[in-house]
């Protein structure tokens, strides 16, 4: 292995900027973990480590705690330490007719598995999650094992929610969302407890200057080498990139402090740049940046992308998430000059065997805009309560003041200035995946 004295300059810009394309999803989740998990006094707390946390209602413009939410499915949220022993999941029996689902995220942000409706229905049942080192025997009255290759995980729970009035129904299902250690769960005495966890504080900068490869190398400890980095991992040590290792950019010659950070720079100036163009132009979309790792093939730019812009977002099979970042011009959305609209013809709207919704985020803050209407989301659920047109056609408006009449049942409010729309369509239906369902595109009016 190259030592640091040897190292040269180009050699750490390169480094830098593979690690830091690598690592940025890594610690985006850890600053969530450590807000829902750890800090108890930071106001998006949730529960602790092993316990299940409940959003009581619908997310608001009030919720930071990730940046692009859905409004359509209230969430429950499971960090789980898998170090000491496995943890049970309990998910509840539902109707028939409702989507929840269980989204299970490793420390890399891969969705490993899926709990609910589309992977094993809606009669609910026990689910063993284990760390990849564990080889014991699975208990009667377990579901399915599911093995983790990180020792940490998130579990991000979603229910649907089909209108207010249905809110109450939502939270008795939430309640019935458990989650136990396995001796729990079998009436045994507890193992030994796993070392404790001197988690780092949170600092301003930590996604955007070198300050982040300290918490990739914390993260990393908890995170065993998969056999397809190894080559990548003995890469990054050249630069004291590692599992544990101590990472201060000051014990570095200045002229290598001046690469890492010129390396972060050149992802910024170069590699985000040309996958935003490839996402607006449509050939990268939500369904190839999230997923397995088996599925994503350790593209580390597409990772990114999915953490950059959506955070958690789900895999194309169980969702499909559609942007829209500039319109039908190619130009960048901005209610401050126009108002939008998006037209959906008779037999055009989103094929969903779950629904469909469209969410519009501020395009500074990523989160949801504040309006009188306390209305951030037009969804399929809502269908009854639209204006058609006479063809059948829908048409959608977006803008900041309302278009009046009876076209404000249609209306989505919109900030004085940048914002963009997520249009998501749950279990999307083959013509979505297979892409001959084209989305409409934005026009300007």
């Amino acid at each position: 292995m190259q030592s640091l004295t040897a190292l040269t300059p180009e050699t750490a810009r390169n480094i830098a900027r593979e690690a830091y394309t690598f690592g940025f999803p890594m610690v985006e989740n850890y600053k969530t973990l450590y807000k829902q998990a750890i800090d108890t006094r930071h106001p998006d707390f949730k529960a602790p480590i092993n316990q299940i946390g409940r959003a009581a209602g619908v997310v608001t413009p009030d919720d930071t705690q990730f940046i692009t939410p859905n409004t359509d499915t209230p969430y429950c949220f499971l960090w789980a330490d898998l170090r000491t022993e496995p943890i049970v999941v309990t998910m509840p029996a539902i109707e028939p007719n409702r989507y929840y689902t269980g989204q299970i995220v490793d420390l890399y942000t891969h969705n490993i598995d899926y709990l609910g409706t589309r992977v094993y229905g809606n009669d609910g049942g026990n689910f063993l999650l284990v760390d990849p080192g564990w080889n014991g025997e699975p208990p009667e009255n377990i579901r399915a094992v599911i093995r983790c290759e990180t020792e940490l995980l998130y579990i991000l729970f979603r229910i649907q929610l089909f209108d207010l009035s249905d809110l109450e129904k939502v939270q008795t299902i939430q309640a019935g969302i458990q989650a136990q250690p396995l001796s729990q769960f079998v009436g045994k005495p507890a193992p030994p407890a796993a070392p404790a966890i001197a988690w780092l504080p949170l600092v301003d900068d930590m996604t955007e200057t070198p300050v982040l490869f300290r918490y990739l190398n914390f993260l990393l400890q908890f995170a065993p080498t998969h056999p397809s980095e190894t080559e990548l991992i003995s890469r990054f040590a050249q630069l004291g990139i590692g599992a544990g290792k101590p990472f201060d950019i000051a014990t570095f010659p200045p002229e290598i402090q001046q690469a890492i950070a010129d390396g972060i720079s050149d992802f910024w100036q170069q590699d985000f740049p040309g996958i935003m163009q490839r996402l607006n132009a449509g050939e990268v979309g939500s369904g190839d940046a999230f997923g397995t790792r088996e599925f994503l093939q350790n593209n580390y730019l597409y990772r990114f992308l999915a953490a950059k812009l959506g955070i958690y977002g789900n895999s194309r099979d169980e969702a499909i998430y559609i942007t829209y970042f500039v319109d039908a011009d190619n130009n960048k959305l901005d209610t401050s000059q126009s108002g939008y609209t998006l037209r959906f013809e008779g037999d055009q709207l989103p094929p969903a065997n779950a629904f469909w919704s469209i969410t519009l985020y501020d395009g500074k803050t990523q989160l949801l805009v504040r309006n009188p209407l306390q209305r951030y989301v037009l969804n399929s659920p809502m269908l009854e309560t639209f204006k058609f047109g006479e063809d059948g056609s829908l048409t959608l408006y977006i803008q900041k003041d309302s278009p009046g009449g009876d076209r404000e049942s249609n209306w989505l409010p919109a900030p004085d200035g940048p914002f963009y729309l997520i249009l998501r369509i749950y279990l999307p239906k083959p013509e979505v995946l297979n892409g001959t369902w084209k989305q409409p595109p934005l026009q300007q009016i």
